[in-house]
C-alpha cells in the first residue's frame, strides 16, 4: 500500500467514521426508564409532593424581575419563584464582533430556557395555588471592585415560618449556589423538599456532517458517570434515577452548558416533557425544621461555557460534558498540551500548528517505518510476479513461499498499513479536541481568518489543504496501474477539498500543516531510502 492508497483510506475512514457519528445521533436505541414518582404539572411546571398528586400550577413570568451582575454573569431573576429566566455570559459574544454579550438562558416566545428552583412539600411555598412572590430589596444588584462574593437574599413569610432564597455568586465564577434557609418560628415541624429543574423547548438535537453537536438533556448518576438525554428520550420515558455524593442534571448544547447539582448526600433526578417543554431536574430529600430552629437547603446552578477545570472543581464528573467520545483518553490530554502551547503563544492557530509538529514529530518512527516497508514491498514486486508464473494457481503454496519470502527480507507486509490505522485514532481524537474546545470559538488565527470554530470565508485552507494533498500524491511512487483506481486517486484531492470546505478553519489548519509535514518527512525519508538503494520512482 503506497502513499496515495494511505489517502484514500484515511478519507473512508474518516468519513466512515463520521457517517457513524450522525448515524448513532439519529438512530441511538431510546435508554428506559420508570417514570417520574412525582408529577409535573401541564404548564411548566414543578415536582408536586402532595399526598393525593395534584399538580403545581405555575404562573406565568410576573413583571417584578430583578438583575444581578458580577464580572461573567449577568442573570435576570424572576421574584415569582425566584427562577433565572436569563442568563447572559458578558465573556462570550452573540456573534463574532458583536458589541452583545451570548444569552444562555432566556424566556422568549419560542425559545424559553430557564433555570427554575423552589420549595414543596407540606410547608412548601411552590403549591397548587401558585408560586410564592418573594420580596427584594432592590431590584439591582452588582458585585463591586474589588468584591469577592456577592449575596442576594430574597425572603417570604408564611404561617410563622421564614424562607430566605438566596443567590450567592462569586468573582470569575459560573457556578452559582442557590440557598433555601427555612427559619421556623411555628409551634409545629415543618417539611419541606427542594427541587431545582431546567426547562427548555423541546427542539433537534443540532448539528450536521461536519459539525456534529449536540443540544439536549444530560446527566450524572451513580452508576453511570456522563450519560446523554435528548429530548426524543425524554419524550418516551421519564427519568428516574437516585443520585448521591455530586450526581447532576444539565441541558447541553455547543461550547455551553446549565447544569443543576444538588448538594446533599442523596436526590431523585427526573425527567419530563409537557406543552412542547423538556424538564430535566433534581429533587432533594425532605427536609424537616423542628419548632425554633432553622435549616439550609443548597443546590448549585452552573451557567456557563464548558471550562473544564472549573467544572470538575463545581462537581464530580461535570467536566465531561466536554464530549470528546470513545477516544477521550486522548482527546484530553492533547487538549491538555494545546491549551499549553497557547499560553505560551498567545494564538490558538499558531497553538494548533506547533502540536501538528509535535504530534507529527512524535509519530515519524512511524512514518519512516511504512515508507521503508512501502519501499521494500516495492522492490520485492518483480519476484512475487515471478513467484506467480511459477506457481500458478497453487494458492497455498504461494502464501507459504511469500512468507518465507518476507520472512528473508525482513518485510512486514502490514508495515505500510498499520502506521495509518494507528495514526487515524489520533487524528479523530484532535478533531473532537478542537470541535469541543469553546476556547476556540470566536478565536482570530491572522488576516482573513477572525473565527478558528468558523469555516474559512474565503476557501482559501481549503484549497491550500487540497493543492498540499495533491503535491504528496505527485512526490509518492505508485503500484497502481489499474486505470479506474488511477482516476480516483487523482479525484480525491478534488473530493477533500470539497469536504473541508465546510469544516471549522482550525480543523483544516490542522489537516494542512499535518500535509506540509507529511511533505517534509517524505523528502528526508526519500532520500535516506535512495542512498540505501531502496527507493526507485
Amino acid at each position: 500500500m503506497d502513499s496515495q492508497r494511505n489517502i484514500l483510506l484515511i478519507a473512508l475512514l474518516f468519513v466512515s467514521y463520521l457517517l457513524y457519528q450522525q448515524w448513532n445521533m439519529d438512530n441511538a436505541p431510546e435508554p428506559q426508564g420508570q417514570g417520574v414518582e412525582q408529577q409535573i404539572n401541564t404548564s411548566g411546571d414543578v415536582p408536586s409532593h402532595s399526598d393525593d398528586g395534584q399538580p403545581i400550577t405555575e404562573q406565568s413570568t410576573s413583571d417584578n424581575l430583578i438583575t444581578i451582575n458580577t464580572d461573567v454573569l449577568a442573570l435576570t431573576v424572576d421574584t415569582l419563584g425566584g427562577d433565572v429566566i436569563e442568563a447572559q455570559l458578558l465573556a462570550y459574544d452573540n456573534e463574532l464582533n458583536s458589541e452583545d454579550p451570548f444569552i444562555l438562558l432566556r424566556n422568549e416566545a419560542g425559545h424559553s430556557y430557564t433555570a427554575q428552583s423552589g420549595l414543596i412539600g407540606a410547608n412548601g411555598i411552590d403549591t397548587t395555588a401558585g408560586r410564592a412572590q418573594l420580596s427584594v430589596d432592590a431590584s439591582s444588584f452588582v458585585l463591586a471592585d474589588g468584591q469577592d462574593e456577592l449575596r442576594v437574599p430574597m425572603t417570604f413569610e408564611k404561617d410563622g415560618i421564614q424562607y430566605i432564597k438566596t443567590f450567592v455568586l462569586k468573582r470569575g465564577s459560573y457556578a452559582v449556589d442557590v440557598e433555601y434557609t427555612v427559619n421556623n418560628q411555628s409551634a409545629a415541624p415543618a417539611s419541606v423538599q427542594m427541587y431545582a429543574q431546567l426547562k427548555q423547548n423541546l427542539m433537534d438535537d443540532g448539528g450536521s456532517l461536519t459539525m456534529p453537536t449536540y443540544r439536549g438533556g444530560a446527566y450524572s448518576a451513580d452508576d453511570t458517570k456522563y450519560k446523554k438525554y435528548k429530548f426524543e428520550d425524554m419524550q418516551d420515558k421519564n427519568l428516574n434515577l437516585t443520585i448521591s455524593n455530586e450526581g447532576w442534571a444539565a441541558m447541553l448544547q455547543h461550547y455551553f452548558v446549565s447544569a443543576w447539582i444538588p448538594r446533599s448526600e442523596t436526590a431523585k433526578l427526573y425527567t419530563r416533557t409537557s406543552n412542547d417543554q423538556g424538564y430535566i431536574g433534581v429533587r432533594m430529600p425532605v427536609a424537616t425544621v423542628a419548632p425554633g430552629s432553622e435549616q439550609t437547603l443548597t443546590a448549585t446552578l452552573w451557567v456557563g461555557p464548558k471550562l473544564q477545570d472549573q467544572m470538575e472543581a463545581t462537581a464530580a464528573n461535570l467536566n465531561l460534558t466536554v464530549d470528546y467520545g470513545w477516544l477521550w483518553f486522548i482527546a484530553s490530554p492533547l487538549h491538555k498540551l494545546l491549551s499549553f502551547i497557547q499560553g505560551l503563544v498567545s494564538n490558538w492557530g499558531i497553538a494548533i500548528m506547533m502540536l501538528t509538529f509535535i504530534v507529527r514529530g512524535a509519530m515519524y518512527p512511524l512514518t519512516k517505518a511504512q515508507y521503508t516497508s512501502m519501499a521494500k514491498m516495492r522492490m520485492l514486486q518483480p519476484k512475487l510476479a515471478a513467484m506467480r508464473e511459477r506457481l500458478g494457481d497453487d494458492r497455498q503454496r504461494m502464501s507459504q513461499e511469500m512468507m518465507e519470502l518476507y520472512k528473508k527480507e525482513k518485510v512486514n507486509p502490514l508495515g505500510g498499513c498499520l502506521p495509518i490505522l494507528l495514526q487515524m485514532p489520533i487524528f479523530i481524537a484532535l478533531y473532537w479536541s478542537l470541535m469541543e474546545s469553546v476556547e476556540l470559538r470566536h478565536s482570530p488565527f491572522f488576516g482573513w481568518i477572525h473565527d478558528l470554530s468558523a469555516q474559512d470565508p474565503y476557501y482559501i485552507l481549503p484549497i491550500l489543504m487540497g493543492a498540499s494533498m495533491f503535491m504528496i500524491q505527485k512526490m509518492s511512487p505508485s503500484t497502481v496501474t489499474d486505470p479506474m483506481q488511477q482516476k480516483i486517486m487523482t479525484f480525491m484531492p478534488v473530493m477533500f477539498t470539497f469536504f473541508f470546505l465546510f469544516f471549522p478553519s482550525g480543523l483544516v489548519l490542522y489537516w494542512l500543516v499535518s500535509n506540509v509535514v507529511t511533505l517534509i518527512q517524505q523528502t528526508l525519508i526519500y532520500r535516506s531510502l535512495e542512498k540505501k538503494g531502496l527507493h526507485s520512482k
